[in-house]
């Protein structure tokens, strides 16, 4: 082989410039959203307006549901404002994440016990159950309690979903596109908030319920802002992370309605009720919450919200009920 002569075999390995335009191709910024998808975002929520305004109309004579509708739509537009700094700030650090959970976790936790289990255990005495003895209400409320974490663990584990941090989980979860999955996530987060919503006002005063409606809406200002934050931080483009954010508020006032109308029809139900919100959100607190926020060593900062947001959820309820 003469000097200088390369064997024939290097003509066809691949040219490093290549692998240089394939990396800078990929660190493009994803294309926004095309104009398809823009109207039909439109149309829906046009659509979505028109059947508000419809139910709204129907509800007159059911002020308990109207609440409860009001109330669960405060918590969508508060999740909604939480998501629209995603649209200018940069991505939050693993640390602030962590904290907005933990802070999350503590109002959803002083819900239960001050907006759900005491009143719950009120209204079992009231209703004379088994004779309304402190042990027949408490029993009562107690399996209500268990019944509602039954059902969000039953859901986890049939409902295909993903966790930003945990990964997949559910039955066929491999055969979902990624976005769908992260969808059910939020629903199984957000629905216990949404019911909890709607059976407050079925069962409570109203500045209870009120105090209940607004502490959920506190926390879901920075939940919207997680949300949002953990889908760019995963891949998606601004505006399609803040939309779904924005999405993931929808859900609360679906469960509020549904919550305040099947409690509303019969004040038997009342203590079920509010002890089945109560089990449903004590399950996310536990499954969901506080183990993303423990995940990446920022427990400190993470136990700090949630007291933080324990003390913030329990002046209110105690100051407006």
């Amino acid at each position: 082989m003469t000097p200088g002569h390369q064997p024939m075999e290097m003509d066809n390995q691949p040219d490093p410039r290549d692998d240089a335009s394939r990396s800078t191709a990929s660190a493009a910024p994803k294309p926004a959203l095309k104009l398809r998808t823009r109207i039909g975002l439109l149309i829906c929520g046009l659509g979505v307006f028109a059947l508000g305004a419809l139910i709204w109309d129907g509800l007159k004579n059911e002020p308990s549901v109207r609440n409860a509708l009001l109330g669960g739509c405060m918590a969508a537009l508060a999740t909604a404002l939480g998501t629209l700094p995603v649209l200018l700030a940069q991505r939050p650090s693993e640390r602030t994440r962590d904290t907005l959970f933990g802070f999350g976790a503590g109002v959803m936790l002083a819900a239960c016990a001050f907006s759900l289990v005491i009143p719950a255990l009120d209204a079992a005495r009231a209703s004379n159950i088994f004779g309304g003895s402190a042990w027949a209400a408490g029993g009562v409320v107690g399996t209500s309690i268990l019944l509602g974490g039954m059902a969000l663990l039953v859901m986890d584990r049939l409902l295909p979903h993903e966790h930003f941090i945990k990964g997949r989980e559910g039955a066929s979860a491999q055969q979902l596109r990624r976005t769908w999955l992260f969808v059910f996530a939020i629903i199984l987060h957000n629905l216990p908030e949404g019911l909890a919503i709607g059976v407050g006002y079925a069962g409570n005063e109203g500045m209870r319920a009120n105090a209940l409606a607004i502490g959920i809406s506190i926390q879901d200002v920075p939940e919207g802002f997680v949300v949002a934050a953990a889908l760019l931080a995963v891949g998606y483009s601004r505006g399609f992370s803040v939309l779904l954010g924005i999405a993931s508020g929808l859900v609360e006032p679906l469960g509020a309605v549904a919550g305040a109308a099947i409690i509303g029809s019969s004040a038997l139900l009342l203590p079920w009720g509010l002890g089945f919100a109560a089990g449903a959100m004590l399950f996310v607190i536990s499954h969901e919450i506080i183990p993303e926020s423990h995940r990446k060593g920022h427990e400190f900062f993470a136990t700090t919200g949630l007291m933080v947001g324990f003390v913030l959820m329990m002046v209110l309820d105690t100051a407006l009920g």
